[in-house]
């Protein structure tokens, strides 16, 4: 697989466990040039928010969010390159030290996790969550009653046999720490939903029992202030998308911005039972009993803050907690703002037809994003066929099909949504958005699933005649057989998920999920243009003004 942007084609991290990472002792600074040039494809942005739109005393809770948040980034950390110090102990390059902190470790995560340090070879796909050489049948064939419990590491016991270590276990200085810290803010807080929620979190980080802080935090309705915290997203353990990884987001509430989008998850089932599948695949109601809000992000850490920076999230994860009480849509705002000015627009002036590049605007790019969120909670998440939830029965091709059916089905809603008159604008604009972001997201490369994801969009898309590329080398959208595509591809993922055919997720990643010769040309233009694929923040109480 192609992956990426650059001169450098890189690995597409589907190399087998045996493959390890051994501790470097004195590791020679090489690839220097590579570096120097891949760290151009970063721009830095500053995250703020206005302050005065808080209380002073939520203003003394913050420094405490982002102390919690940074105990997160060090355990992510030990997930993904537990080896950071000696290998950062053996580097004189300021720089190349600089990529390993913004990759967590020696393989440049938007490049299909290329090795950049001479001599470390390739990821290993479960990287530190399984012993070194253990294969998936290893694991498959052993009588762990918790297998792929996502809350534990697989290690072996002094006699080689395969054990199970919970994470509260094997974390449990650094988050003793952390939950000392919630409920620090907890004590301080005026806010009831948020008080228990912190409490609650504050637990959980103990026990690795998350449920009961899911549905607290569900339920909060008035908090300004806000902290996503805790192992939460599974994308990191590339062997069985299985394991999840520590990661944090200390919010702000945008209050404007959240009002205006608090209608649109109460027309999910609606939405549901129109989706261009067959009846079998859209049975399940989506739970509508959550909020869809806006805000500022001021602090990411650990997973989040790794490769592709996260503009909306959709939480939390757990199948039964979204199908009981639906999930929490939260658009990163300032976040999402920056990524547009600096690397849509410009990708767009570069790459998008000239007579369309009037259709490229901040709104429909907002939309499509946070419909994309709405979306995960549209669908199946239960197989048809008796494998149980998708994700279990897909394994690691569960994660980037998901990611696809949300960009899709984002985009499906924004359709109907315009044709009912509850969304404002013209479809032209959402429709040309969506292909520059489309452009925007495959440049993350095969190792992200959301780069799976808009590469198999793409490479459908243009299947089906949806956009062309003109002689200019430009994409052109056909807005008809834009609509005829969306629908199409719609049907696919969603009855590949309702199936739960593993090995034919699988074949359709391995058809659709590569970018061609012509379309990385066209990727390497942006590269030489200087526009940037993603950002990465500077961030903290210091930025802020906190103390």
């Amino acid at each position: 697989m192609i992956a990426g942007l650059g001169a450098c084609t890189g690995t597409s991290g589907s190399k087998t466990a045996t493959t390890t990472t051994e501790k470097p002792s004195a590791v020679k600074d090489s690839l220097q040039e590579y570096v120097h040039k891949r760290l151009d494809i970063y721009e830095t942005v500053k995250l703020t928010t206005n302050l005065n739109a808080l209380t002073a005393n939520e203003r003394k809770i913050l420094p405490l969010l982002i102390q919690a948040a940074q105990i997160m980034d060090e355990l992510f950390w030990k997930q993904a390159y537990p080896q950071r110090d000696s290998l950062m102990a053996g580097l004189k390059d300021e720089k190349t030290k600089e990529f390993v902190r913004i990759n967590y470790g020696p393989w440049d995560r938007l490049n299909g996790d290329k090795p950049f340090i001479a001599g470390i070879g390739s990821k290993p796909e479960g990287a530190s969550f399984y012993p070194a050489g253990m294969t998936k049948a290893d694991l498959d064939k052993s009588g762990l009653k918790d297998k792929f419990n996502a809350y534990s590491v697989i290690q072996k016991d002094s006699t080689g046999k395969l054990i199970s270590v919970p994470y509260h276990v094997l974390f449990a200085p650094e988050l003793q720490r952390a939950s000392s810290l919630l409920k620090q803010a907890a004590l301080m807080t005026e806010d009831a939903g948020f008080k228990k929620y912190l409490n609650l979190r504050a637990d959980a980080l103990m026990n690795d029992n998350f449920n009961a802080s899911d549905y607290a935090w569900l339920d909060m309705k008035t908090n300004i202030l806000d902290i996503i915290i805790g192992p939460i997203e599974n994308y990191e353990d590339k062997m069985f998308n299985a394991r999840t990884s520590y990661e944090a987001y200390v919010l702000v509430k945008d209050k404007v911005w959240s009002k205006r989008l608090a209608k649109y998850v109460s027309m999910l089932p609606e939405l549901q039972k129109g989706l261009p599948v067959a009846e079998k695949y859209k049975k399940e109601k989506p739970g509508t009993d959550s909020e869809l809000n806006a805000y500022d992000v001021v602090y990411y850490a650990g997973d989040c803050n790794s490769g592709s920076k996260t503009i909306a999230v959709n939480l939390p994860n757990d199948e039964v907690i979204q199908q009981k009480k639906g999930t929490r849509r939260s658009q990163l705002k300032n976040a999402m703002k920056a990524k547009f000015d600096k690397i849509l627009v410009p990708i767009a002036a570069e790459l998008i037809d000239k007579d369309q590049q009037q259709y490229i605007n901040f709104d429909s790019f907002f939309a499509n994003v946070m419909f994309h969120e709405v979306a995960h909670g549209l669908g199946i998440k239960n197989t048809v066929t008796g494998k149980g939830f998708v994700k279990e029965a897909l394994k690691e091709q569960s994660g980037w099909l998901e990611e696809g059916k949300a960009d899709i089905l984002g985009l499906y809603m924004v359709t109907g949504l315009l044709k009912k008159g509850e969304l404002t604008g013209d479809i032209k604009t959402y429709y040309t958005t969506f292909m520059a972001g489309l452009l925007r997201s495959v440049r993350f490369g095969a190792s992200s699933a959301h780069g799976k994801a808009n590469m198999q969009c793409f490479n459908f898309f243009k299947e089906k005649g949806a956009f062309v590329r003109t002689t200019n080398g430009t994409y052109k959208v056909d807005f008809a057989k834009f609509q005829t595509a969306m629908n199409d591809l719609s049907n696919v993922i969603l009855t590949l998920q309702g199936n739960g055919d593993r090995a034919a997720v699988e074949k359709v990643q391995n058809t659709y999920a590569v970018i061609s010769p012509e379309l990385q040309s066209d990727l390497d233009r942006l590269s030489k243009k200087g526009i940037p694929v993603d950002v990465i923040f500077e961030q903290g109480v210091d930025v802020l003004g906190v103390k």
